[in-house]
């Protein structure tokens, strides 16, 4: 099980923790565990803007913190929500769609759709107060990752690649049981940290992936690589926004 949890790592992040060749396999198949990997990079992040927030204004905070994140994490979900917000600018069959989405050259959709995310989820950060960015971290990024699950557990292929894994692996017989582990999970780690702000938090990010599902079938007929980082991104700051939100509310 140590060369499994390794291999998840190695995959979600940059950590030099070593991984070996079955590393794809592995992660496909330990997938509900993705929430855990989440919450284990929002508490660093949280640690890190915590620290920022004694001697920095928080929009810095904000800033440095989401770069940090996306450092840890390889910047490989980010290039997936950039070539996901070119592929919907694109007009034309799915196959056109998703022939812009591996084009290496960012276009208009996929820069602004970048922009929007980054930003608005920079801003929340520095909204955060600092009795509770760590709390706000570990559930956003938790949330973020359960994104992806729900994705794979929900959506279908679009076509051979690393997503076929993940999603073949959400598909089998255990599918359901590896759902449920991964909302315990994630749901506990919510209500532990957050309560109601988490809970809903978690929720946002659901309803975030099912929609995802939705505008990824009708314009790609079923998920990529891609769109799961911009699951990734996109829930993330859906988490924060509901967490602001909520907060403000009550």
């Amino acid at each position: 099980m140590l060369k499994e949890l390794r291999n998840l790592l190695a995959f979600l992040t940059i950590i030099p923790v070593g991984m070996t060749e079955d590393y794809l396999i592995d992660s496909a198949k330990h997938m509900p565990l993705f929430p855990l990997v989440g919450a284990f990079i929002g508490f660093l992040a949280g640690v890190f803007a915590w620290l920022l927030h004694q001697a920095l204004p928080r929009r810095i905070v904000g800033a440095l913190t989401l770069g940090f994140i996306q450092m840890i994490t390889g910047l490989h979900h980010v290039d997936g929500l950039l070539d996901f917000g070119d592929g919907l600018m694109v007009h034309g069959p799915p196959k056109k769609k998703i022939e812009a989405m591996h084009d290496r050259h960012v276009g208009a959709g996929g820069l602004t759709l970048g922009l929007i995310t980054l930003l608005t989820s920079i801003l929340c950060i520095a909204g955060l107060s600092v009795n509770m960015i760590i709390q706000s971290l570990v559930v956003s990024e938790t949330s973020a990752k359960l994104s992806m699950v729900v994705g794979a557990w929900t959506g279908r292929s679009a076509h051979e690649g690393m997503n076929t894994y993940f999603i073949s692996a959400m598909h089998d017989r255990h599918r359901n049981k590896r759902l449920l582990l991964a909302l315990m999970i994630s749901f506990s780690i919510a209500l532990c940290l957050l309560w109601i702000e988490g809970t809903l938090a978690v929720a946002s990010s659901i309803i975030t992936s099912l929609a995802m599902v939705g505008i990824s079938n009708r314009h790609f007929k079923g998920l990529t690589g891609d769109v799961f980082g911009a699951m990734n991104e996109l829930a993330r700051m859906a988490s924060l926004l509901t967490i602001l939100a909520v907060v403000k509310w009550i």
